[in-house]
């Protein structure tokens, strides 16, 4: 059926700030559908909280109310705006939270605004624990046996009639949060506890266990006329017991029989027909019990979803642009498939390659690593695509930024065999790498499956790496075995470190044998249509399916990798400007970046996309490919700063701001020395590289002092250090950690207030888009504290001393671009801390705040437009904006997921 034409005004829910569990897939979805209902002449509304998406930008939405996502606040937009429909199926489980209770207020009946994307009862069914398990049981699907708990005083009698491990499971809760594994009857009274507080609704699900049996996930559609497409079906490395979300994943299955596949997918059908999903993408879960076979339904999320970007970016197939126009009245015959341009959405996608994702921990940011359970910890995740799992699930490691180039040992120094087997039994973050060291002592798959209930054809194939790996040690390195390392997926540093050689002579090798990945296209239908969206992977199986454009204006941009505590979604909105921007002017954009969740890896934010990791031998095989004009690194965050000079050695043109600026910023000796020159004060400060180096600088400039290694983001192994026992212990670490040997030894300034400035410069003319006054004092980092513009406290001597000190600092760094610069007040006295030519994640809030795209302008002018161009005469003549209202940016900080860490803030960024 057409479009419905009984609606002209949608109410759209966004997800709110980043949390574990609810993270930027929910910008991509949410940004993806307010795209496509624009384009079909729907006026829309939007309410979100978080400055930093897309999806909060001015032009996305007709009207944006950047407001607190509660029952109380909406229910006030839509009184002014009268909607007549409002759609919550794109804003996570934070907007399914929102509409359900906007439902039950009396809300939307009393406003006349209709539910639209999944209905109150689909909703409820799904979400409600008991309710489902009704619906589950009346069309004969089974369930892990189980028991409703409304008060934690039942735990007892329901611990004897489902023995434990005991699953808990809050209702109407996201990634898990309140919910987890007991083991016996004094954890499962504690976990029932904080299970009751997070459950909206007060209910709690007890669940026989299921750790161990293999996990499945469909993601798939369903519309009004009964048309039911499997988008993607994915297969976890992990066992149940471990959330979906810290697992690593698989698509397509690897593990199942066409005949289980079958049965799964009939299932799924019956289940979300049932539960009265209708319009649009559903996530449904399975158990399947390994050694006999049962398969058990876990859950359905009855609207777009984490898996649902993962399995999108997987096949090219748009998974939430479809769920949006499916919610107006479309059926999936009646939509286009935007790949091929042939098929319509229908048309169940098809993949001749495989697809590995694998989460990214910040445990580093706590102090110690944590098991992993039915509670989501991972920050972020990776995605690779390669024609075979080994070739994908090795790209996907390096990816991480973790400091492994492939499937590799752990770190850890030799371990005895009751240590391996204490880290094997366990599932923790960097279980797979103790998996290679069993490998290496000679456990076998089948041994190994026992132990962590991986199922033995993943350990197969990790054990062939490993075999491989020790053909690479023994033999010598011919044309035929180099090629069949690069098939595996063996990295060229992976080789070098095997083969005792040096990275740069395996590349220079490969370039004398002609051996250079070939691209392939994410097409959606295994090649059987053409596909018309220039959406690639490499790999070393094959022939080459993408011919480089001959466009002479040609910029590439690198993109921002996994989401991480320090490196979030800010990065990612800035990638997403520029390649905006630059394709306002005419430019064809080339986007690499490797991060499922994000806007920037959208097959239409950028003329060509590579999905690839952010390594120094993935990005040149893309450059070196492509030949664009250069490369901006800038808007990345420390990913693309880190490849800046490797890629200039190699002949890369640097766009902006030159490789030589960046590394003097970086580098804190060269640095001194320019803020000395220019007549900048800086805190009392120097750099050893031994510990009694340290001792002496510290006793020179007086405890307490500010201790770091260099070329860190995100305060990343920051301390304040107050006497010399804690000089040494924080040495003995760094030192034995560091990949740069030395560290920054700098006075702490007590009670001082902190200044955080980003601004825009062109070579000639610098602008201060705004100077954000912190909330809390210096010390707490700058990404864990409130921040108002325009600053609150500070005179405006100050004011005019920091907009001198950014002006004259910018040109001395001669930036083109942006930088973001961190000062201290202490005593009257203005203080720079540290500068970083780069964008910073305060621009998008800068950028809401003020009504300037700062991303956009800055990708305008490492282009080439003066920021008179840009910028209003007048504006630019003062220097800076003036808003007539505060902005305040607060954060959200994840200790729910660790409630055992100290919360107290320091110099290390720990929010989300």
């Amino acid at each position: 059926m057409p479009k419905r034409t009984d609606i002209q005004k949608i109410l759209v829910l966004g997800s709110g700030p980043i949390v574990i569990g609810q993270a930027c897939e929910f910008d991509y979805s949410g940004t993806q559908g307010l795209k496509v209902l624009r384009r079909e002449g729907y006026e829309l509304v939007l309410v979100n909280s978080n400055p930093a998406t897309i999806m909060t930008d001015p032009g996305l939405s007709d009207r944006t109310y950047i407001e607190p996502l509660t029952p109380e606040m909406v229910e006030q937009v839509i009184a002014k705006e009268k909607p007549q429909a409002l759609l919550p199926t794109l804003g996570g489980q934070t907007a399914l939270n929102l509409a359900v209770a906007l439902a039950e207020r009396g809300t939307l009946k009393r406003h006349g605004v209709e539910l639209i994307g999944a209905p109150l009862d689909a909703i409820q069914k799904a979400e409600d624990r008991q309710k489902f398990k009704a619906v589950m049981q009346d069309i004969g699907i089974d369930l892990p046996k189980s028991r409703i708990l409304t008060d934690a005083s039942e735990a007892a009698t329901a611990a004897r009639e489902l023995g434990f491990p005991i699953i808990v499971r809050p209702s109407f809760t996201l990634g898990g949060t309140g919910g987890g594994i007991a083991y016996n009857l004094e954890e499962l009274r504690a976990r029932v506890h904080s299970a009751l507080d997070a459950s909206p609704v007060k209910k709690v699900l007890l669940e026989e266990s299921v750790i161990g049996w293999k996990e499945f996930e469909l993601e798939v559609m369903r519309d009004s006329k009964d048309n039911f497409v499997v988008i993607c079906s994915i297969e976890n490395i992990d066992p149940m017991g471990v959330h979906t979300g810290d697992s690593i994943t698989v698509a397509p299955s690897q593990t199942l029989t066409d005949r289980q596949y079958q049965e799964m997918r009939d299932e799924a059908r019956r289940a979300i027909s049932a539960i009265g999903v209708e319009t649009g993408g559903c996530n449904v879960q399975f158990g399947v019990n390994p050694k006999n076979g049962r398969r058990v339904i876990i859950e359905i999320n009855p609207r777009v979803s984490r898996s649902s970007a993962l399995a999108s970016k997987a096949t090219g197939f748009p998974i939430a642009k479809i769920a949006a126009l499916l919610a107006v009245g479309y059926t999936l015959d009646e939509i286009p498939n935007d790949i091929t341009k042939k098929t319509p959405a229908c048309f169940e996608p098809s993949i001749d390659y495989v697809v590995t994702k694998i989460p990214r921990f910040a445990f580093e940011k706590f102090g110690k690593e944590f098991p992993l359970d039915t509670a989501m910890k991972s920050v972020g995740e990776v995605m690779a695509c390669g024609r075979v799992f080994k070739e994908s699930f090795q790209k996907a490691l390096r990816g991480l930024e973790t400091g492994k180039a492939g499937f590799e040992p752990p770190a850890a120094a030799a371990l005895d065999e009751a240590t391996l087997l204490r880290k094997l039994s366990m599932p923790y973050s960097d279980r797979l790498f103790y998996v290679r060291a069993a490998l290496e002592k000679g456990l076998s798959p089948a041994e190994l499956s026992e132990i962590t209930s991986i199922d033995p054809w993943f350990l197969n194939q990790m054990k062939d790496l490993v075999e491989f790996e020790d053909r690479l040690r023994a033999e010598p390195l011919t044309p035929e075995l180099l090629g069949e390392a690069k098939r595996l997926g063996f990295s060229d540093l992976s080789i070098a470190r095997a083969t005792r050689k040096k990275e740069a002579d395996i590349r220079a090798l490969r370039k004398r044998l002609k051996l250079s990945p070939a691209y392939k296209l994410v097409d959606t239908c295994a090649a059987e249509f053409e596909a018309a969206t220039p959406y690639f992977y490499s790999t070393y199986d094959g022939e080459s399916e993408v011919k480089p454009s001959k466009k002479k204006k040609k910029i590439a941009i690198i993109g921002s990798g996994p989401n991480r505590i320090g490196q979030g979604i800010e990065f990612d909105y800035c990638c997403v400007h520029a390649s905006l921007a630059l394709r306002e002017l005419g430019y064809e954009t080339v986007m690499i970046n490797c991060n499922p969740e994000t806007v920037s890896t959208d097959y239409d934010i950028s003329d060509r996309l590579y999905f690839e990791p952010l390594t120094l031998e993935d990005v040149l095989g893309v450059l070196e490919l492509e030949k664009p004009q250069g490369v901006i690194v800038q808007f990345g965050g420390q990913t693309p700063l880190n490849l800046t000079l490797p890629l200039a050695k190699a002949g890369i043109k640097i766009l902006g701001t030159s490789p030589d600026s960046i590394d003097v910023a970086e580098d804190r000796r060269r640095f001194g020395a320019l803020t000395r020159r220019i007549g900048i004060p800086t805190p009392e400060h120097g750099i050893a590289r031994t510990l009694p180096e340290a001792l002496k600088i510290a006793r020179r400039v007086g405890y307490p002092v500010m201790i770091r290694p260099s070329y860190v983001l995100g305060g990343r192994a920051m301390e304040i250090v107050y006497d010399d026992a804690g000089l040494r212990a924080y040495a003995a670490r760094a030192f034995a950690a560091a990949q740069h040997p030395e560290l920054l030894v700098d006075r702490f300034l007590s009670d001082a207030t902190e200044i955080d400035v980003d601004a825009l410069a062109d070579g000639k003319d610098v602008f201060v888009c705004g100077i954000m006054e912190h909330i809390e004092e210096a010390g707490i980092h700058s990404g864990d504290s409130a921040c108002t513009l325009p600053t609150h406290s500070i005179p405006p001597s100050q004011v005019k001393t920091i907009v001198d000190y950014t002006r004259r600092l910018a040109k001395a760094l001669k930036v083109v671009g942006m930088i973001n610069i961190q000062y201290a007040i202490k005593d009257g006295v203005v203080y720079l801390l540290e500068a970083n030519p780069r964008a910073s994640r305060t621009v998008p809030f800068v950028s809401k705040a003020t009504g300037l795209p700062m991303a956009k302008f800055a990708a305008k002018v490492i282009a080439g437009v003066p920021l008179r161009r840009l910028l209003p005469k007048d504006l630019l003549k003062k220097g800076m904006p003036e808003i007539p209202y505060a902005a305040t940016k607060e954060v959200v900080l994840p200790f729910i997921k660790f409630p055992d860490v100290d919360p107290m803030l320091g110099p290390e960024m720990k929010s989300t």
